[in-house]
């Protein structure tokens, strides 16, 4: 098996290729863009190689709802995200007591940047961000564990920028990058 050279963006999965292709779609059924524009995109998209060229073209698409916030809580128990869907550019992740699970590895960035909030009682929480991602987590705050995250000493160009900020009581926060 080969492996990709250091300074070689990561590929985009077919999942995030589809998902960029419908938000086209979606963008020209509702007279947002003209047909030359989607089929420019269409084919920036198809032949796109690293995340930026997807996000450039997102970019000039109206978002799809009123507000780029989203926010997943409960009060106990698990919650899981993972497999293809979409980054909100702010994500709000609240639990009282529970497990957080968030896989980035397969997920859409229409945005550059990405904010996290955490507001965790208790419990483990795990992230997996794209091998490509920049991940600050400065501003995160721990009451009981440090989170486990150690930068990547080489980041590859074109990927998203996850800030991942808020307060976490008796727990640890473990932050891995995907392999692939």
């Amino acid at each position: 098996m080969t492996s990709l050279p250091e300074d070689m963006p990561s590929l985009i999965s077919e999942d995030a290729r589809d998902t960029a292709v419908q938000r086209l779609q979606e963008a020209y059924a509702e007279g947002h863009i003209s047909h030359e524009e989607m089929d420019e995109g269409l084919d920036q998209v198809l032949t796109a190689k690293a995340h930026s060229e997807l996000v450039s073209v997102l970019a000039s698409l109206p978002e799809e709802n009123a507000g780029t916030t989203s926010t997943i809580a409960a009060a106990g128990g698990r919650i899981q995200r993972r497999g293809t869907w979409r980054v909100p550019r702010m994500l709000k992740v609240e639990s009282a007591f529970g497990r957080v699970h968030l896989d980035l590895s397969r997920a859409v960035f229409e945005h550059p940047v990405v904010d996290i909030e955490l507001q965790l009682g208790t419990g483990k929480a795990k992230i997996t961000v794209p091998c490509d991602a920049i991940v600050d987590v400065e501003d995160l705050h721990t009451g009981w564990k440090d989170s486990l995250y150690k930068t990547r000493r080489r980041s590859r160009p074109g990927g998203p920028r996850i800030r991942i900020f808020g307060t976490m009581g008796f727990g640890r926060l473990k932050i891995r990058h995907a392999r692939r």
